[in-house]
């Protein structure tokens, strides 16, 4: 297969690229985006190298005629590895990093010595970090593993691209994020250009109301078969799920809270966008709302875009912060997810010996309905994003379930935008086009909606017993949180 046609059943190709790819990191995620790498972007298959850990899908490459390396890299053997693999030329290489426990940074820093692209779906220290004692718990954080990235393109500015973070969460509800503002500002009637800088848009937030954005997920998807004991269920990366759910609970602190909450503290390093609390994201609950499954109790756990987001749209006037939204994930797993959940914190922390992904096969139905409520404003709250199901996924695309769908096309628009705009050295899904990325990924994402509500965290509270809230402001992150 040359370099000049798709590889498989035919789409509209987005983007060719002539020069070699390496993706690391063959597991739900990496199944999933392989497909549509094939039939988006052409490439020469002789360049294509999978390198990962794990050889249980190594079938699916043999059949497609891709090389696959057996190995798991490591700090000491990266270079040694990928360097060769990089450099067969002619043209830039790319990086396609789906791994768990492969140093983002260090890989990016790789990428940018040898001129290749590069993109990921999340930051990733080398193992040991999440569970290492010696670090203080803001030094185990998403905080602190972006701050490593933006350390970074502060001392390698500008040059090939590198997209860091760029899945469905974090990724696309970026773009969400900027579509549902811009919708809010048109029905508020105000008048208002698109915004072009990073500072418009955040005084179009700050115009509009926006307090906060909650990554808003419910996940439904139901197992064919029950979960059993003792192993963990998830539908989509059950290491990164576990990795994620164990550092602590973060969120971007909005300018409009009164008081942190319990247990609340500040980094003191970095862009101060963001607060931590001292207990895992696995056990910290909020309260939230989707249009199907309406108003839910979610976990918080840590995630980049809680704190690019809050970042992204801060405004400072000579030096100080003026305008910032509070914005964290309130996530509702699928519910075998959610017993794994329940077990785990059961077993004090102690992960599971055996897990499962549930695959489009184990799934008999469901939705992944993932988007971004912004709240706060004149109308209340606005949820936009995607309600994609299990039936659709399967017409769509092969190897994945709902979840997966969401997180693969986000990959494919990130690769296709990387290579439309070369030149633009380390950039997070913030900044990217977000119409052409979501123009680009939106075949995969069933229907996307938005919709207002009138639901706030004060709906239904007190009937029962008492509590103490602050009736003042429906949105304070103290009416959010589960105590």
């Amino acid at each position: 297969m040359n370099a000049t046609t798709p590889s498989t059943e035919s789409g509209p190709l987005h983007a060719r690229f002539d020069g070699p790819i390496v993706m690391i990191g063959f597991g739900s995620i990496g199944k999933g985006t392989l497909p549509l790498i094939e039939r988006h972007i052409a490439f020469d298959r002789a360049k294509f190298v999978v390198i990962a850990p794990d050889d249980s899908d190594r079938r699916l490459l043999d059949e497609r005629q891709i090389r696959f390396i057996h190995r798991a890299l490591t700090k000491e053997n990266y270079r040694d590895i990928l360097t060769p693999l990089l450099t067969t030329g002619p043209g830039r290489g790319m990086i396609v990093n789906l791994s768990v426990d492969t140093s983002s940074v260090d890989l990016m820093e790789f990428s940018k010595d040898l001129d290749a692209f590069y993109i990921d779906t999340v930051v990733e220290p080398w193992p040991g970090l999440y569970t290492n004692r010696e670090r203080s718990i803001s030094e185990r954080s998403n905080y602190a593993l972006r701050e490593s990235v933006l350390d970074l393109r502060r001392r390698r500015p500008g040059g090939i691209t590198a997209v860091s973070c760029c899945g469905a969460n974090p990724g696309m509800v970026s773009w969400m994020v900027k579509q549902a503002l811009v919708d809010i500002a048109g029905e508020l009637k105000l008048d208002f250009v698109e915004p072009q800088t990073r500072e418009d848009w955040g005084r179009l937030m700050q115009r509009t109301g926006v307090k906060g954005i909650h990554i808003a997920e419910r996940d439904t998807q139901r197992a064919r078969d029950p979960k059993p004991h003792g192993k963990f269920v998830n539908t989509w990366s059950v290491e990164g799920f576990l990795s994620e759910g164990l550092q602590p609970s973060e969120l971007g602190w909005g300018t409009h809270e009164k008081t942190l909450p319990p247990g609340a503290a500040r980094h003191s390093f970095g862009c101060g966008a963001a607060i931590y609390l001292t207990r895992p994201g696995a056990s910290t609950r909020v309260r939230s709302w989707t249009p199907t499954a309406r108003a839910q109790h979610g976990f918080m756990i840590t995630h980049n875009e809680s704190i690019s987001i809050a970042d992204y749209f801060t405004l400072r006037e000579n030096g100080k912060v003026v305008y910032r939204p509070t914005c964290h994930y309130a996530y509702h797993p699928c519910d075998d997810a959610v017993l794994s959940l329940h077990e785990l914190a059961g077993a004090q922390w102690k992960p599971q010996q055996t897990w499962h992904i549930l695959s489009e096969d184990d799934i008999v139905d469901g939705i992944d309905e993932l988007g971004v409520l912004l709240y706060g404003h004149a109308k209340n709250a606005y949820w936009y994003g995607s309600q994609l199901s299990i039936e659709e996924t399967r017409r769509l695309a092969p190897y994945q379930n709902a979840t997966g769908l969401q997180v693969t096309s986000a990959v494919l628009a990130g690769m296709v935008w990387m290579l439309e705009n070369p030149e633009r050295g380390i950039v997070e899904a913030d900044e990217m086009d977000f119409r052409r990325c979501l123009d680009l990924q939106r075949p995969y994402l069933g229907p996307v909606i938005g919709c207002y509500t009138d639901w706030t965290p004060l709906v239904g509270r007190s009937e029962l017993f008492p509590e103490t809230l602050d009736t003042s402001d429906p949105w304070q992150f103290s009416n959010v949180f589960v105590n």
